[in-house]
């Protein structure tokens, strides 16, 4: 399973989200589902396949933003989001990108089903 976790201003445009979710999926692949934080669930509906997680707090993230740290507890919430959702024994595969705009955050993290 590979999940892109998705992270925004709030108000962010539907084109800073697909550009930073294109960025991430052009380095990591298709991503299988989107994942974010319940206070940016409208933002990342307006894609049309939205997955919105009570909260990511606490979750380790490779990169760390330190606005970010002081809102959610996390730093990063798209890598947090991408974690939390494909759970125990999961990894970033691209860590956080950034929109061109700057109003939008993309990371995949994937988890390898057992063979």
């Amino acid at each position: 399973m590979r999940v892109a976790g998705i992270g925004c201003r709030a108000g962010a445009p539907v084109a800073a989200l697909r550009d930073a979710l294109a960025q991430a999926e052009a380095q990591g692949g298709a991503a299988d589902m989107l994942a974010t934080i319940a206070a940016r669930a409208e933002e990342v509906t307006a894609l049309g396949r939205a997955l919105s997680l009570a909260g990511v707090e606490g979750i380790g993230t490779p990169t760390t933003s330190p606005r970010v740290m002081a809102l959610y507890g996390t730093g990063s919430v798209a890598e947090a989001a991408a974690l939390s959702v494909c759970g125990p024994g999961a990894q970033i595969t691209v860590p956080r990108v950034i929109s061109a705009c700057g109003r939008a955050t993309a990371a995949i993290a994937e988890k390898r089903e057992p063979e």
